[in-house]
């Protein structure tokens, strides 16, 4: 009986899951909220100048997405990846040596927001996809829900470590070892592109496609565009009002802090299921029943009922889950690797725009009429047109099938 070899692509999978937890997002955009008191003590300011790098980090990220993306498709994600992990490390890090002057806190924010732009869920999402083909949505699933949920779970407890034992600029300066220690070593190691000489698994294609221009002139590109930055934006603005929407009906962090974890570990675990979904089947229709659950956790999360508020919030992970687990494979299947890059590039910075702006749309309604009730009815009415945008979907054409070199499949069953 022959023993099956180790899959050749197991490091740069492991590599994409590493670089994800370490990525911007879990390291700064999930650890933010201790700092804005410490910070805004130090240097005197009202909190609201300390927050108001996130709106230039979502702005900065948004500009800097396409641009990452072109750069991937001409020249591979390595060659961008490990240099700007360093980048980012030091961006970090310097926080830590702030003074106090207004511009240059918002400047080194701006770096993070241009360096994290490059090693991010949506360039390890171009790496899988060269390398996948047959489990390509279960891959990308798994690194980007193992990745973002162990990221989202230990990077605050490690910057809260941190930040009491050093304060925050020590924190800050942990956070960017963090990443120079971890991240950069593993991406520099272990990181590959496919460049065509490696052997292929059996039905991984030659990068084709569509340029960005070519999609863009398809129904297909501005349905996917508008469904997913729709639910994208609402549900993460429902998402960072959980909270305060609680509390203004009297409920306590005692309950609200538990259904925040329930739906952080269902997004997490509904990345990989939609992956697996994905994998087998022709058409992402299948998106839309599971998009339309977090439309169903919103009139759960009106209830006074512990058990409901708890389902509530596991019908919005599933729906915030579906959304990242879904995008960047259906951009792969519908446009290609060709311009993946490009094309993902806009179709992320559409998302992140999307969630930079609703939430605060979210707090606008609320500061005007005392409630956040018009912003439920809205988020309830944007949701049930994506999902009814999602209806619209057709299949993906038939996938060509190359013969080539065989390499062993990841979670495919030894041979005897």
């Amino acid at each position: 009986m022959r023993r099956p070899s180790l899959d050749p692509r197991f490091p740069i999978v492991s590599a994409c899951v590493i670089g994800t937890i370490l990525s911007a997002t879990p390291v700064i955009l999930m650890t933010f909220g201790l700092f804005v008191i410490p910070v805004a003590q130090d240097f005197h300011w009202p909190r609201a100048r300390v927050s108001g790098v996130l709106l230039l980090l979502c702005l900065v990220s948004a500009a800097a997405y396409p641009i990452a993306g072109r750069l991937s498709d001409r020249y591979g994600a390595r060659r961008l990846i490990v240099p700007a992990s360093l980048l980012l490390a030091l961006a970090i890090a310097a926080v830590a040596v702030s003074d106090g002057n207004v511009v240059q806190f918002y400047l080194l924010f701006g770096l993070i927001g241009l360096s994290g732009a490059l090693p991010c869920t949506m360039m390890f999402s171009r790496v899988i996809s060269e390398w996948f083909d047959e489990r390509r949505g279960l891959m990308l699933g798994l690194v980007a829900g193992i990745g973002n949920g162990v990221g989202a779970t230990i990077m605050p407890l490690v910057a809260m470590g941190l930040l009491r034992a050093f304060g925050w600029r020590g924190a800050y300066l942990g956070l960017g070892g963090c990443v120079a220690l971890f991240s950069f070593p593993a991406l520099l190691l272990m990181l590959r592109d496919r460049t065509g000489s490696e052997p292929r698994a059996t039905s991984v294609l030659a990068p084709a496609g569509m340029s960005l221009a070519a999609a863009a002139r398809t129904p297909t590109f501005w349905v996917i565009l508008i469904a997913i930055a729709l639910g994208a934006g609402c549900i993460t603005a429902i998402v960072s009002h959980i909270v305060p929407m609680l509390s203004d009906r009297g409920i306590p962090l005692t309950v609200s802090v538990p259904i925040m974890s329930a739906l952080a570990a269902t997004c997490t675990i509904w990345q990989i299921v939609t992956g697996f979904m994905m994998d087998r089947s022709r058409s992402p229709r299948l998106m839309a029943p599971f998009y339309f659950a977090a439309l169903i956790g919103l009139p759960l999360l009106q209830s006074n009922s512990v058990p409901l508020l708890m389902l509530g919030g596991v019908c919005i992970g599933i729906g915030l889950g579906t959304e990242y687990g879904a995008l960047p494979y259906i951009i792969s299947r519908y446009f290609g690797l060709r311009s993946y890059g490009a094309i993902a590039g806009v179709m992320y910075s559409a998302v992140l725009l999307a969630q930079g702006l609703t939430p605060m749309m979210m707090d606008v309604v609320f500061d005007r009429t005392g409630s956040y009730r018009l912003s439920i009815y809205g988020i309830g009415a944007a949701l049930a047109a994506g999902t009814l945008l999602l209806g619209l979907l057709k299949p993906y054409a038939a996938r060509r099938r190359q013969s080539s070199v065989v390499v062993p499949s990841m979670l495919a069953p030894p041979t005897a």
